[in-house]
């Protein structure tokens, strides 16, 4: 643990979702067969113009409005000038001056604790190429060329590794829930830039900022983060703090430290300036209103609903809001008119369980809200025990058949307490010493009348209705 205060600033990039690209009417897909999504304009060739992608514009000025961003009176691009084999154009086609959202904050949770994040800004812009490198050779794939890209930056208001990666777990489920981005970060659609400083808790000057790129990972960026605390720390209490210079660094996942590239002294002096082949143009404020009625009701709103009206612990609620499928599978499970606790016990333990085992998602998952409400239903009116409910669960996603095909009388549960009654009569009038004994003092015979009631029931007696009937005759 550091005796030095971390400060941490984060610029994250997430590719968005949408039919075609931000510039072009290439195909805008995660495609796993290089330049196959693209077009004339991606590849930089000259006489191609380029179109803006109203949908795309449409999402950035969403997120910058679940942001709390200030948005801007005119939409218009801004072109970042630099040299690099996968800009084919030279160029990025980008927002500097006047992004779609700027000045915002939003609130998020760390450890059950409120943390409120200070937006610096929001802005949309297209993806790079990207390198393969084969030993000596290196090839370019344009198929992210193009991509719409927002890139979201704090201010250095992070104080660990543990707020940063909380925020981007946060914001990865807000681009879901949105459906502004898949954020799948396996197919990297999420990127992040971390600058990080320390400085003595007492001051009020910040330290010397040394800025880590494209870190690929959650994981990466708390390892990336802890390490270059660490890495300032040990400079400064060794009296060697001016050798932390403003530089740029990259991670090195094999080593799990961080290694210079370049001095920012050295930095690009990018040249930007207003982009001439797109015009400027004016926001409409009705657009405005038209898109913010379209926010949907975001992770953070959901857990604190599950919580205080459905009586969900705040793990539980935490488990469920993760994935917006899961989340939506939930709900609609709830307005089915079931249980809330048990459908979040059912999803957590035997739904989750079995995705996990087999590598699904919820989407791909045979037993719909619907028809998990047939095991369910049958359940809590007493028809089915829960061995039973887990049975025909089991059984309706090996045969995939509707769970209603295997609740038959055969095997509904006992809940006719007349009939209990006598059943249990029966079997204590055939264990009177045991019965003496139970009086004695030997209370864990209690367990053994139980189980006698299910072997002579074959497992199908409500085993609650049995315990309440058995405290009653025992006295």
């Amino acid at each position: 643990m550091s005796k030095y205060k971390a400060v941490i600033g984060l610029e994250m990039h997430c590719e968005m979702q949408s039919n075609a690209k931000v510039f072009s009417k290439a195909r805008n897909s995660y495609n796993d067969v290089p330049n196959d999504n693209i077009s004339a304009l991606d590849m930089g060739f000259p006489g191609t113009l380029p179109t803006v992608n109203k949908e795309c514009v449409k999402k950035a000025l969403l997120m910058s409005m679940v942001l709390n961003c200030k948005q801007p009176e005119y939409i218009y691009f801004d072109r970042k000038n630099y040299y690099y084999p996968d800009l084919p154009k030279g160029y990025q086609i980008t927002q500097m001056h006047d992004p779609v959202g700027v000045n915002g904050h939003i609130t998020i949770d760390v450890n059950g604790q409120d943390k409120e994040v200070l937006i610096h800004d929001i802005h949309l812009e297209e993806d790079s190429a990207s390198l393969d490198h084969y030993g000596d050779i290196s090839l370019i794939d344009y198929n992210r060329s193009g991509v719409p890209l927002l890139e979201l930056v704090t201010e250095p208001c992070f104080n660990s590794a543990e707020e940063a990666v909380a925020f981007l777990e946060y914001m990865r489920r807000v681009y879901q829930y949105c459906n502004v981005s898949e954020a799948d970060t396996k197919k990297g659609q999420i990127r992040c830039d971390v600058n990080v400083s320390i400085m003595n808790p007492e001051d009020t000057e910040l330290g010397t900022k040394v800025e880590i790129k494209n870190v690929n990972s959650f994981q990466n960026v708390a390892l990336a983060i802890n390490y270059e605390i660490e890495r300032q720390s040990a400079l400064k209490d060794a009296g060697r703090y001016e050798e932390v210079e403003q530089e740029t660094r990259r991670f090195d996942e094999e080593s799990g430290t961080t290694k210079r590239m370049r001095s920012k002294v050295d930095a690009i002096d990018y040249k930007y300036f207003v982009e001439p082949n797109i015009p400027k143009y004016k926001v409409d404020p009705n657009w405005l209103e038209e898109i913010r009625k379209e926010i949907p009701v975001l992770p953070r709103e959901r857990k604190l609903k599950y919580i205080n009206e459905y009586g969900l612990s705040l793990y539980d609620a935490n488990i469920i809001i993760k994935e917006k499928d899961m989340a939506d599978y939930f709900e609609k499970c709830v307005s089915l008119g079931m249980n809330a606790k048990t459908a979040s016990n059912w999803l957590i333990s035997q739904i989750s369980g079995y995705l996990s085992k087999n590598g699904l998602s919820i989407k791909d998952f045979y037993l719909t809200p619907e028809l998990l409400n047939q095991i369910i239903s049958e359940l809590e009116k007493g028809i089915i025990s829960s061995k039973q409910a887990k049975e025909i669960f089991n059984k309706s996603l090996e045969e995939e058949k509707e769970p209603k095909n295997y609740i038959t009388k055969d095997n509904a549960q006992i809940s006719d307490k007349d009939e209990l009654t006598n059943l249990i009569q029966n079997i204590l009038n055939n264990n009177p010493s045991q019965i003496e004994a139970y009086h004695n003092g030997k209370s864990n015979l209690f367990d053994y009348f139980v189980g006698q009631v299910m072997k002579e029931t074959r497992g199908k007696a409500n085993p609650t209705m049995v315990k309440e009937i058995l405290k009653n005759l025992l006295g």
